[in-house]
């Protein structure tokens, strides 16, 4: 064999194999660690150290996750936080650059880049909330200035590895973001899902257990409670970029600003006193939560009162169906085709429409700014007195447990 003839099999070995020459399996693995450290990269530095100053990092992993984005995105630090935030000002509405309430499930499911992309040009966005990012010199003359730079040098380094395939590792790298984070979290996770709090907008967890997407998936509790660097609230929950944070602030390299406040119960106080409105405040959105289940289990009660009674499949009975899935929520979030049904099950079951309305005169403690503390304590002792003497055990149950919760 001549050198040229050696020469033309190396490159055709490379080619086919690359420098690593790994299987199609250790392919397919090293294609979703690569991936995940993007995903980690986002949760952990964009989203929850930048754009929600959750927690702060030490200069090591900041500047690794600049790095890594720039080689896998493309994406500028300000134009992402910028956005983020006015997603967060602007929810639901027309100026959110990406609600699927407001542009439509399809466009951003599927163009959630392209929005992403727009907005990015928009200057007064960037200027309004992109402050406090990152303004050093390798931002300005290298990850701002040659954001392409970045997935090209990615590119030449998968197909280097790799061979011919590295180009496919490349493709997955890159559509991973726009379809997890832009697709699916700004999409569905406005969509489709569950709601552990009854947040202002229109956000879901899409799973209870948030590995795929670092912690994303519990976007409910993420717009609950932004500033809270850990994702998860709930004892079933799981937020694999909170284990992340954990482990670099063992070791010296991040420190958590603030977490999600935990309702805690102790003893059963005669009265409800000022400290119990604070924690009251404190919590009001668990509060709210478990307030919501109560409702749910009344109707339940409801619906087998009229089952024993031989009642079952009559309208009352459609009726009070509806109000097991509806009537928990919100006002605003029932929709409107949905109201008479409702109306209807409350005035054949007057109970829940006791629920209903002390559950209303309950969030005036927090939503009354004109009235004294000492005012909203009266108020608060005056509201568990009525619960207490209703007659309705789930109202007695909800406001001896309002009376043992604590700071």
């Amino acid at each position: 064999m001549t050198d040229l003839q050696a020469i033309f099999s190396a490159v055709l070995d490379w080619a086919a194999h690359g420098l690593v020459n790994a299987s199609w399996w250790q392919l397919v693995l090293l294609t979703l660690v690569l991936t995940h450290i993007t995903i980690a990269s986002v949760t952990i530095f964009l989203h929850r150290a930048q754009a929600h100053r959750a927690l702060e990092l030490h200069a090591i992993p900041s500047h690794f996750f600049r790095f890594w984005l720039w080689m896998t995105t493309g994406m500028v630090t300000k134009e992402w936080v910028a956005i983020h935030r006015k997603h967060h000002a602007k929810c639901e509405t027309a100026e959110d650059p990406h609600s699927p309430v407001a542009h439509g499930i399809k466009t951003v499911l599927f163009t959630g880049s392209e929005l992403y992309r727009a907005e990015a040009k928009n200057q007064e966005t960037l200027k309004k909330y992109g402050h406090n990012t990152p303004d050093d010199w390798m931002e300005r003359n290298v990850y701002t200035r040659h954001s392409a730079l970045g997935v090209s040098l990615m590119l030449i380094i998968d197909v280097a590895l790799f061979g011919a395939i590295g180009a496919t590792v490349w493709a997955v790298q890159m559509l991973w973001i726009p379809i997890t984070a832009a697709g699916i979290i700004n999409g569905l996770g406005h969509w489709w899902g569950y709601r552990n709090f009854e947040a202002a907008d229109a956000s879901t967890n899409v799973s209870p257990w948030g590995v795929i997407i670092g912690g994303e998936e519990l976007h409910n509790n993420h717009h609950t409670y932004p500033t809270s660097a850990k994702l998860s609230v709930k004892p079933y929950e799981f937020d694999i970029g909170w284990g992340y944070i954990r482990a670099l602030e063992m070791m010296g390299l991040a420190k958590v600003r603030k977490t999600a406040p935990q309702l805690v119960l102790g003893s059963v106080k005669p009265v409800a006193d000022s400290q119990t409105l604070e924690a009251i405040i404190a919590n009001r959105y668990e509060v709210m939560a478990n307030y919501a289940q109560h409702l749910r289990r009344s109707c339940a009660v409801e619906l087998a009162k009229l089952k024993a009674e031989g009642a079952a499949k009559t309208a009352t009975w459609t009726n009070l169906r509806v109000a097991e899935r509806w009537l928990h929520r919100d006002a605003e979030k029932i929709p409107s085709n949905l109201r008479t049904q409702l109306d209807s099950a409350m005035d054949s079951a007057p109970v829940l429409k006791k629920l209903v309305t002390m559950r209303e005169e309950l969030r005036q403690l927090w939503t009354r700014t004109n009235v004294s503390a000492e005012q909203l304590v009266a108020d608060l002792q005056d509201w568990c007195r009525r619960a207490e003497e209703s007659g309705i055990a789930a109202l007695r149950e909800f406001s001896m447990q309002l009376r043992a919760v604590r700071a």
